[in-house]
C-alpha cells in the first residue's frame, strides 16, 4: 500500500487531518515550506519532503509513492499586500498539485476548498452545495481565490482525477499558530473590535473537519463536494457567546455597512490612523455565511461536536497563549464606542431608518 500525501499539513486544518490519519493507520508523507512552523505535528510519525505547491518538479517529487492525496495547503488572509501570493498559491498551486495528481494516477484526493468558494446565504437564511458562486461583486479576494481554486478543481476532476471537494466553514479549536481561521476570537479578547455590522457566519470544530476529511476520503463520491459546517451564529449571538466565556465586553457599536464603510473611508481621508472596521472586513462580515451541513451528515454520516465545544476550546487556547497581554487588556469597551452605540440604539427606536 502506498503513502497519504498530505500538503499543508503543519497548518490548522491540515495539522487536524494529519493527527486524524495517523490514528487511522496511514503511512504518511507531509510538504513542508522552508520557515514553516512545525509545531502541530511534532511526534507524528511521518516523512518529511521540502516542497512548495508553486514548484510542479517539487510536488512531482513529493508524489513518488504516494496512492491518496490531501490537499490543505492554502492562504488565508484578508491583508491588501497578501493579495497576489494568495492568488498564486490558492489558484495556481492547487491547478499544480491535482494536475500532478491526475499525471501520477493516484487513488484519490480530497481537496479543501471553502465555503467562501460557495458563497453567502441571502440574509436570514442558509445555502448549501447546490448554489451557484455569485459573489464575485463584493470584491474580496480570498473569496473569489478559493471559487477560482474550486473551478481548477473541478476541471481537472472532468480530465479524470478521482476527486472529493470539502467546503469548511470557519474553523475554530486550538492550534490557529497562524491566527487565521480563528483570529477573531483573539481579537475579541484583546478587545480589538470595537466596531461591527449586521450579518452572519457559521462555526465548525477543527477536529470535526478532520473527521469529515477522512469520511470523505472513504465515503465521499467523486465530483462532489460536502460542506463541513455546524452552528449558524449571527455576530449579536456570536459576540455575546464570547463574552460569556471570555469575561470580555462585547462590542458596543452596530452600525449598518454602509455607516460602517464611509465611516472607514472618512478615517483614512483624514489620515486619523487605522480605522475601527476596514471596507473588506464590512463587505465580509456584513454577509450571511450560513450553510445546511445534511449533504455530509446523509451522504458520508459526518456528525460535528456540539457547537458549544469549539468555542470553549478557542477561548482557552488563546488564554494559554496570550494570558499575560489578555490580563493587560481593559474588559471593557471604550467609552466613546458606548456612548455612540447607546445614541444610535435610541435613534434607532425612534427613527428605525436613521442608521441606514
Amino acid at each position: 500500500m502506498g503513502k497519504t500525501l498530505v500538503t499543508g499539513g503543519n497548518g490548522f486544518v491540515g495539522s487536524a487531518v494529519v493527527r486524524q490519519l495517523a490514528k487511522r493507520g496511514d503511512e504518511l508523507k507531509l510538504t513542508r515550506r522552508r520557515r514553516s512552523r512545525w509545531e502541530n505535528v511534532d511526534g507524528i510519525d511521518a516523512e518529511v519532503v521540502e516542497c512548495d505547491v508553486l514548484d510542479r518538479a517539487a510536488v512531482r517529487r513529493a508524489l513518488k509513492g504516494v496512492d491518496r492525496v490531501f490537499h490543505v495547503a492554502g492562504v488565508v488572509s484578508m491583508r491588501p499586500n497578501d493579495v497576489e501570493r494568495m492568488f498564486e498559491v490558492n489558484v495556481r498551486g492547487t491547478r499544480t498539485v491535482l494536475e500532478e495528481c491526475l499525471r501520477k494516477g493516484v487513488e484519490r484526493v480530497v481537496y479543501t476548498s471553502s465555503c467562501a468558494a460557495i458563497g453567502p446565504a441571502k440574509p436570514g437564511g442558509t445555502t448549501d452545495e447546490r448554489q451557484l458562486f455569485t459573489a464575485g461583486h463584493l470584491g474580496i479576494p480570498y473569496v473569489n481565490a478559493k471559487h477560482e481554486a474550486e473551478v481548477e478543481a473541478f476541471r481537472v476532476a472532468a480530465a479524470g482525477l478521482p476527486l472529493v471537494v470539502v467546503n469548511p466553514s470557519y474553523a475554530f479549536g486550538r492550534g490557529d499558530v497562524y491566527v487565521r481561521s480563528s483570529a477573531l476570537v483573539r481579537r475579541f479578547i484583546l478587545r480589538q473590535i470595537p466596531v461591527y455590522v449586521p450579518g452572519a457566519l457559521n462555526i465548525v470544530h477543527v477536529d470535526d473537519v478532520a473527521r469529515g476529511q477522512l469520511l470523505a476520503d472513504e465515503r465521499g463520491h467523486v465530483g462532489e463536494r460536502y460542506i463541513f459546517g455546524n452552528r449558524n451564529y449571527t455576530w449579536d449571538r456570536l459576540f455575546a457567546d464570547l463574552a460569556r466565556l471570555s469575561g470580555v465586553e462585547p462590542p458596543a457599536l452596530k452600525l449598518s455597512p454602509g455607516a460602517a464603510i464611509r465611516l472607514t473611508q472618512a478615517v483614512e481621508a483624514a489620515s486619523l490612523g487605522r480605522a475601527p472596521i476596514m471596507v473588506n472586513e464590512a463587505r465580509l462580515a456584513s454577509q450571511w455565511w450560513t450553510y445546511s451541513n445534511a449533504k455530509a451528515k446523509r451522504e458520508l454520516g459526518w456528525q460535528p461536536s456540539p457547537h458549544e465545544e469549539a468555542l470553549e476550546a478557542t477561548v482557552e487556547w488563546y488564554r494559554e497563549r496570550e494570558g499575560d497581554r489578555i490580563k493587560r487588556s481593559r474588559r471593557a469597551q471604550p467609552l466613546q464606542y458606548k456612548v455612540a452605540g447607546a445614541a444610535l440604539g435610541a435613534a434607532r427606536r425612534l427613527w428605525p431608518l436613521a442608521a441606514a
